[in-house]
C-alpha cells in the first residue's frame, strides 16, 4: 500500500514538472514568432504594418513576420522593452524556459546595440536617416535603460536573468547615465534639459524627422529625470535633477490648456486660454527657450497657429507631464535622499 502511494506522488509530480514546463501564455507565444533572428522586435513588419499581438497568426501574417529582417529591430515606440518586460513577466507566471531564453535574447540585443559612449540609437543595425543617432525621443533610450537597470538590481522580477547578463548590464546602465549627463544641454554655462536625439558621434542635439528640428524636448526630459532619480544619488545626478527641475519651473506657460478629442473620426487639438491650467511646449529653442513648432516642409514655427492643420493634429505640442515631476516627484526625491532644494 505504502509503494503504491509512493508511485502515486512521482507520477503526480512527473505530470505537474511536465504540466510546469509545457504552460504557455497567449501573448508571450506571439512574442516568440515575432522576435527577430538578432534578438530585438521591431514596430512595423517588413510591409510597413504596425507590430499588432491582438491579430491572430494566420498563415499570411506569420509569412510577413518571416519576411521581416534584422533592420527591424528598434526601441522605438516601446519596441524590444515591451517584449522583454512581458516575457520575464510571462515566465515567473508559467516557468516555460522558452520565455526567458528569448528574454535574455533581447537584452542581449540592448547590450550589443548600445554605443560605446554609452547612448543608443534609435534602431539597430540599421543606420538609415535618423536612425543611429542617439535617440531620446518617445523615451526610446530610457526604456532600453530601465530594461538593464532592472537585469542590473534584480528589481520587478528580473531575479531570473542570468548573472552575466547582469555584470553586463551593471556596466551599461553606468554607461548610459554618463552619456545623459553629459548630453544635458548647456545655455550659458547653465545645465536645462534635453534634446530629442543627439549626433552619435558628436553628441551634440540633432534634428529627426522634418517637422522635429533641433531643440530641448520636454516630455523626454521628464522621462530622463524620473530615470535619474531612481539611482544611488552623485554630485553629478543631484546637480543634473535640480537643474532640469529648475528649467521646467521656469518655461511654464501658465493660463492656456491643450485638449484632445474626436470628432468624425478625426483627431482635433486644441490649444486654448484656462486661467486654472499649466502646461509646457513640447520642443523649446534652445538658445532662447521659445516654444517652437515642426511642420511638414521642414519650416520652423514659433507660432503655434503658423503651423499647417495636419500637423496641428497629427502631433502632440504641448503636455503638462513636468507639473507632476515639480510638485509630487520632485520633493519626495528630495526627502527620500536628504537633500535641499
Amino acid at each position: 500500500m505504502k509503494m503504491k502511494f509512493k508511485i502515486s506522488i512521482l507520477i503526480f509530480s512527473f505530470i505537474t514538472l511536465t504540466f510546469s514546463a509545457q504552460a504557455k501564455d497567449t501573448l508571450a507565444e506571439k512574442i516568440l514568432i515575432y522576435q527577430l533572428p538578432n534578438g530585438g522586435w521591431g514596430k512595423q513588419l517588413d510591409d510597413k504594418s504596425v507590430v499588432n499581438y491582438s491579430l491572430p497568426i494566420d498563415k499570411n501574417l506569420l509569412k510577413k513576420i518571416k519576411a521581416t529582417g534584422d533592420d527591424h529591430a528598434t526601441i522605438d515606440n516601446n519596441a524590444t522593452s515591451r517584449e522583454i518586460n512581458a516575457l520575464i513577466k510571462a515566465y515567473q507566471s508559467t516557468k516555460n524556459p522558452e520565455y526567458l531564453k528569448s528574454a535574455e535574447k533581447g537584452i542581449k540585443y540592448l547590450l550589443i546595440m548600445q554605443y560605446e559612449n554609452g547612448g543608443f540609437p534609435q534602431y539597430y543595425p540599421n543606420s538609415g536617416l535618423y536612425r543611429k543617432q542617439v535617440t531620446y525621443n518617445d523615451n526610446a533610450m530610457i526604456n532600453a535603460l530601465t530594461v538593464l537597470y532592472n537585469v542590473a538590481g534584480s528589481k520587478n522580477d528580473f531575479n531570473v536573468v542570468d548573472p552575466k547578463l547582469k555584470e553586463k548590464s551593471v556596466l551599461a546602465v553606468q554607461k548610459g547615465i554618463q552619456c545623459i549627463l553629459k548630453t544635458q544641454v548647456m545655455q550659458k554655462g547653465n545645465p536645462s534639459i534635453w534634446a530629442d536625439q543627439y549626433n552619435e558621434i558628436t553628441l551634440q542635439p540633432d534634428k529627426a524627422r522634418a517637422f522635429e528640428p533641433i531643440s530641448l524636448a520636454t516630455g523626454e526630459s521628464v522621462n530622463i529625470v524620473r530615470f535619474l532619480m531612481m539611482q544611488l544619488v552623485t554630485p553629478e545626478i543631484e546637480s543634473s535633477v535640480k537643474a532640469a527641475v529648475k528649467w521646467f519651473k521656469e518655461n511654464k506657460i501658465d493660463g492656456y490648456s491643450y485638449n484632445v478629442s474626436k470628432q468624425n473620426g478625426k483627431t482635433l487639438r486644441i490649444l486654448k486660454e484656462d486661467k486654472s491650467s499649466v502646461i509646457w511646449a513640447r520642443f523649446y529653442d534652445i538658445p532662447t527657450n521659445k516654444p517652437l513648432f515642426g511642420d511638414r516642409d521642414g519650416s520652423v514655427k514659433y507660432n503655434y497657429n503658423e503651423v499647417s492643420e495636419e500637423r496641428r493634429n497629427g502631433y502632440s505640442w504641448f503636455g503638462d507631464a513636468p507639473g507632476k515631476l515639480i510638485t509630487e516627484e520632485y520633493p519626495k526625491w528630495l526627502e527620500k535622499s536628504n537633500l535641499s532644494d
